[in-house]
C-alpha cells in the first residue's frame, strides 16, 4: 500500500464530502443547541444546567452518527453505481488503498464537525455561564469521535457487498446492539440457560462494545471517578483495533469482487 497515494485519495474524499453541503449540519447543531438554551430552563428550571450538557452531547453524537452511516454505507456503492470505480481500479491503486482512502476521509469530515460542534457547544456553556468539568467534556467528545470512527469502518465494510439501504439498516442495528452488549451477557447470566448463556458470549466477542467509547455520562453528571489513563488507553485502543479489523475484512471482501 502506498501511504501518500493512499493520502491523496483521502483528501479527495475529504473535500467530495464537505462540497456536498455537510457543512451545513454544524449550522444545524448551532441552532438545535440554541433551541434547546431557550427551552430547556421553561421546562426544568433546577437541573437546566445538566440537561443541557446532556443534550449538548447528545445531539453531537447522534449527528455524528447519521452522516458516519449515511455516507458510509454509499461511499463505496457510489463508485460502483457511477461505474467510476471501473476507473480507478484500472489506475495503478490497490483495492486495499481504496478503502481505506475512503475510511480516513470521511474519519477526517468527522473530525472535522466533532471540532466545530465541540467549539460551538462550549461556546454556549461560556455564554450560559453554565460550570462544566473541562477535561471530561474533551475526553467525551473524544471518545465520540472514536466511537464514530468505529461506526464509519461498519458502515463502509457492509457497503463493500450489500446495497447502500440494507448496509444503513445493518449499521444501525449493530449500534444499537453495541451499546447493550455488557447488558446481553448479565441477561445471558440471568436467564440460567447455559445456550443462552453461550449466545450472549458469542454476540459480545463479535459486536463492538460501545460503551467502552461512552463517556458522556462522567462528562455530565460529574463523576470523580473517570477511568484511569490506562482504562481509556485500552478503551480508546480497542475502539482502533476493532475499526483495523473491519477495514482489513472490508478489503477482503472487496478483493474478490468483479465488476
Amino acid at each position: 500500500m502506498n501511504v501518500i497515494r493512499t493520502f491523496v485519495m483521502a483528501k479527495n474524499v475529504f473535500q467530495e464530502v464537505i462540497r456536498d453541503r455537510i457543512l451545513y449540519i454544524i449550522g444545524f447543531y448551532a441552532i438545535i443547541l440554541a433551541i434547546a438554551f431557550r427551552a430547556i430552563p421553561e421546562f426544568a428550571s433546577t437541573t437546566s444546567d445538566k440537561i443541557f450538557l446532556d443534550f449538548g452531547l447528545a445531539a453531537m453524537n447522534v449527528i455524528g452518527l447519521i452522516v458516519a452511516i449515511f455516507i458510509g454505507t454509499g461511499l463505496v456503492n457510489k463508485e460502483i453505481e457511477k461505474r467510476t470505480i471501473l476507473v480507478l481500479i484500472s489506475k495503478p491503486i490497490s483495492r486495499s488503498e481504496f478503502i481505506a482512502s475512503k475510511y480516513l476521509g470521511l474519519s477526517a469530515v468527522i473530525a472535522v464537525l466533532v471540532v466545530s460542534m465541540t467549539i460551538i457547544y462550549l461556546g454556549f456553556l461560556q455564554f450560559g455561564k453554565i460550570s462544566y468539568p473541562i477535561t471530561s467534556i474533551f475526553l467525551a467528545t473524544l471518545f465520540i469521535f472514536l466511537q464514530l470512527s468505529l461506526i464509519t469502518a461498519i458502515a463502509i465494510t457492509l457497503g463493500v457487498f450489500t446495497s447502500s439501504l440494507i448496509a444503513t439498516a445493518l449499521t444501525f442495528a449493530m449500534y444499537l446492539m453495541g451499546n447493550i452488549t455488557q447488558d446481553l451477557v448479565a441477561l445471558g447470566r440471568l436467564s440460567s440457560n447455559p445456550g443462552m448463556e453461550r449466545i450472549t458470549k458469542i454476540l459480545y466477542l463479535i459486536l463492538p462494545d460501545l460503551s467502552r467509547l461512552d463517556l458522556k455520562n462522567d462528562a455530565v453528571y460529574g463523576l470523580q471517578a473517570l477511568p484511569d489513563t490506562i482504562t481509556l488507553i485500552a478503551n480508546a485502543g480497542y475502539g482502533l483495533l476493532y475499526s483495523f479489523m473491519l477495514l482489513a475484512i472490508a478489503i477482503l471482501i472487496f478483493l474478490r469482487r468483479e465488476f
